[in-house]
């Protein structure tokens, strides 16, 4: 793709993400979520991009399978067009994190997008690790069912049978394409180190530290809040019984 489309893809994209919030705003809202109307927006948007692209990253790998025997060159416009849609969500979500929430609430995730912005972008720019922009992008498989939660919490339904399907869902998923996608890339980054230029494996490197780090952290926050609380209050009930 040349420059000018890679612009067009993730201007139109950040504009299909500030329409999104939009028309969520305009949908009725449970009414334990409108203490904190931005937060439901925010993730109601953050929903949809994961999502989409859950499906459109499936997608890459089956309409062009030998993708993924060549991470750095080898790659399809579709796959292009996600890593560069993708961009414009991540700018969407940054700057309406910015105006709307203190940056003292906000600044690791405000950091996990300039990584991945700056990462996707030479990925876009360069037509090269277009691949392996895809495979991170496989992620969101299991962000699906994390903003599920987000918006189920929200919703003050944390306890129903809902929740607790999508809880096991969100954890099981979690290890598959969170954590073994980020281990399979930084041994695939480790195992290519001599065939990628030494910025590309810098910023690959940083950035796969930052996502694992900040991967575990929130696997063992999730573990403890739907798991182990969960066990502990009818340990609790068992004992007052």
């Amino acid at each position: 793709m040349e420059l000018s489309s890679v612009i067009l893809t993730t201007g139109s994209s950040v504009g299909f993400f500030r329409l999104v919030n939009v028309v969520v705003r305009k949908l009725p809202m449970p009414e334990s979520a409108c203490r904190n109307a931005w937060k439901w927006r925010n993730i109601s948007t953050s929903f949809m991009h994961s999502f989409i692209t859950a499906i459109w990253a499936v997608l890459c790998f089956f309409l062009h399978p030998q993708m993924a025997e060549d991470l750095i060159e080898t790659h399809s416009v579709f796959s292009h067009a996600l890593v560069s849609f993708s961009i414009g969500y991540f700018i969407n979500d940054f700057l309406d994190m910015v105006v709307n929430q203190k940056l003292s609430q906000s600044w690791e995730l405000l950091f996990h997008h300039i990584v991945v912005i700056t990462c996707f972008g030479l990925s876009v720019l360069t037509c090269h690790y277009v691949g392996f922009a895809v495979v991170a992008l496989l992620v969101e498989i299991n962000s699906v069912f994390l903003h599920l939660r987000q918006l189920l919490r929200m919703a003050s339904n944390a306890t129903g049978t809902l929740y607790r399907v999508n809880s096991i869902i969100n954890l099981g998923t979690y290890v598959v394409f969170r954590i073994n996608t980020l281990a399979w890339m930084t041994r695939w980054l480790v195992l290519n180190r001599d065939n990628v230029p030494l910025l590309a494996y810098t910023l690959g490197s940083v950035g796969m530290a930052i996502m694992t780090a900040m991967n575990i952290i929130l696997f063992c926050r999730l573990l403890r809040s739907d798991f182990l609380k969960s066990s502990t209050r009818e340990s609790k009930k068992e004992k007052e019984m």
